[in-house]
């Protein structure tokens, strides 16, 4: 072969200096995922509310008392907030928050729930709410006291709540 056939010669040291820089290209690059997703855990953390915090918005946000709601059998949404209250969507802007005459267990773990309540109409201090584990054991758990909430005003309180505790 002779010069100008079109091929390159690479020289030994030319392709250790590349490799050593191609290297440090992706432990920098590496470095910088890795800290991205710490900041970004840091981040998404403090921005998740506790119950307590949860369960004092929607309490604020709660009228006066009532003494029943309509269900007949089929809920748009239901949070806990904590192991003694939960609020419960019957529509989507139409929701109840029901306290509980004391801790109920597995409600803050469960993915399922009922009421006890005959012919759609739940009453507070007659009805429960059934709390169905993975067993599917039910516990029911007497409703102390009904509130109806004032969903677009949880929905900014528990916003700005998440946007101050990140700041």
């Amino acid at each position: 072969m002779k010069a100008g056939d079109g091929i390159i010669a690479v020289h030994r040291p030319a392709a250790k200096q590349a490799a050593a820089k191609s290297e440090s290209v992706m432990r920098n690059l590496l470095f910088a995922i890795v800290i991205s997703l710490v900041v970004g855990a840091c981040a998404s953390a403090g921005s998740r509310l506790t119950d307590d915090q949860r369960l004092e918005i929607h309490r604020a946000h709660a009228g006066a008392p009532v003494r029943s709601f309509q269900n007949f059998g089929t809920l748009y949404s239901w949070t806990a907030l904590g192991d003694s209250a939960l609020t419960v969507w019957t529509r989507r802007h139409q929701a109840y928050l029901l306290e509980l005459d004391g801790r109920c267990p597995d409600l803050d773990f469960s993915h399922t729930i009922g009421f006890s309540a005959q012919g759609g109409t739940v009453f507070a201090g007659m009805d429960s709410v059934v709390v169905l584990d993975r067993q599917n054991t039910s516990f029911p758990c007497r409703i102390r006291e009904i509130r109806p909430v004032d969903t677009k005003a949880v929905e900014n309180a528990e916003r700005r709540a998440r946007e101050r505790s990140v700041h």
